[in-house]
């Protein structure tokens, strides 16, 4: 009887595997699901990633041990401690290096047959669909809805696959987005669950809300589990349906998501024909630019400001562990303490209001407003780009 080994060398000799294949791959040759003719599809296969921070991170690496043939990795970020407690691509010595680089040199090292292509760029509404073109299929491992909202216009536009996957706290996301196998009619995109993205600053990202470091790996595993079935033609897709994870039940549930005829990029009558600038797209250019300038203050102008003596009240609405860890100075109310404690500001005085990164303290400044503070301003990126361009010196988390 012929061991597995033996085995694998036959079918190799036929398929043009080298030695060093035969070895790396044999757990995946000798599943009569996947074999020779599967391994093979991987080997031809191209995925572009977009994102490798905490769902880039296990999908990039499973995909590259996979072998499959061609990984792009798109991200403009660098490489923060605050990543590493889930991003597992990088590492302590990573710290200050393009995560791309980073990402780039871990998988040289779990797979160095791997054609891995680079993009240390964010993508964008001018570049995506000449980076998304090359590909066979992509996973978006994006955190913030803009880059989401892109890759599925563009995914729709260029008959592509989208593995789409989300993380927050304790809750993850998965579905398979675009699908379009054959003569099949297409499956729903991300506009068909959602049709428009909610507006700037309304939902918080992880660097606001959090999230368990856990939970991404198992999500963007779970994306590079589909991106190969994807590939092989095995096992059923999530398209047409809507992962649900809460981790803190340990409990999986599944939705079941409709294509809409009516939907403005996959429907019937698309009126969405080529990719919307990010400015536009989740309404993150104003309507009107006077009251945008009036209600907002970069760290830059608050600095000059304190620094000629100005009196400006600075509110700070971020959690206390948050306020131990750095601070303006600001006098602390949590966003969600403040509509009981209103009566502690003055609103005859000039405030300026802040938090982590903007998000908190613009729906905060909202919030003033309709309660009678007219003379109150959000701090554009809040403490996290003070630390970066004020007072490189401050603690960041």
């Amino acid at each position: 009887m012929k061991t597995d080994m033996e085995r694998i060398q036959g079918i190799g000799t036929t398929l043009h595997f080298s030695d060093e294949e035969l070895q790396r791959y044999s757990r995946h040759l000798v599943m009569p699901q996947v074999g020779p003719e599967g391994q093979e599809k991987l080997k031809r296969a191209s995925v572009l990633i977009v994102g490798v921070g905490g769902l880039g991170s296990p999908a990039a690496m499973y995909l590259a041990a996979a072998g499959i043939g061609r990984i792009g990795l798109v991200d403009s970020d660098v490489v923060e401690i605050t990543n590493l407690q889930r991003q597992i691509l990088h590492s302590t010595n990573s710290a200050g290096k393009s995560k791309v680089v980073s990402a780039r040199e871990t998988l040289e090292r779990i797979n160095p047959l791997v054609r891995l292509d680079a993009f240390e760029k964010r993508l964008t509404s001018e570049n995506a669909l000449e980076i998304l073109r090359e590909y066979d299929v992509v996973v978006d491992c994006s955190d913030n809805f803009t880059t989401r909202y892109l890759i599925n216009d563009a995914c729709v536009l260029l008959d592509k696959p989208d593995v789409c996957g989300s993380v927050f706290q304790f809750d993850g996301q998965l579905g398979v987005f675009c699908l379009k196998a054959g003569n099949v009619e297409r499956g729903p995109c991300y506009r068909c669950l959602y049709p428009s993205p909610p507006p700037a600053g309304l939902v918080p990202d992880c660097a606001e809300g959090g999230v368990l470091g856990v939970l991404p790996g198992i999500i963007g595993s779970l994306q590079a589990l589909e991106a190969m079935k994807l590939i092989i033609g095995k096992g059923e897709i999530l398209s047409g349906k809507l992962l649900l994870f809460d981790a803190l039940k340990t409990e999986f549930c599944e939705l079941k998501v409709r294509r809409r005829s009516e939907c403005p990029v996959c429907g019937d009558h698309p009126t969405i024909r080529e990719l919307i600038p990010e400015e536009v797209m989740c309404g993150t250019e104003p309507k009107d630019g006077a009251r945008r300038e009036k209600d907002e203050i970069t760290v830059e102008e608050l600095n000059t400001r304190l620094r000629r003596g100005n009196k400006i009240f600075l509110l700070d609405v971020r959690e206390p562990y948050e306020y131990e860890i750095c601070n303006l100075g600001g006098y602390l109310i949590p966003m969600n303490q403040l509509p009981d404690r209103l009566d502690e500001l003055d609103p005859s005085r000039e405030m300026v209001v802040y938090c982590k990164r903007g998000i908190r303290s613009a729906r905060t400044v909202k919030f003033l407003h309709e309660h009678g503070f007219s003379n109150v301003k959000n701090l554009v990126e809040g403490i996290d780009a003070w630390a970066q361009r004020v007072d490189p010196s401050m603690r960041r988390y």
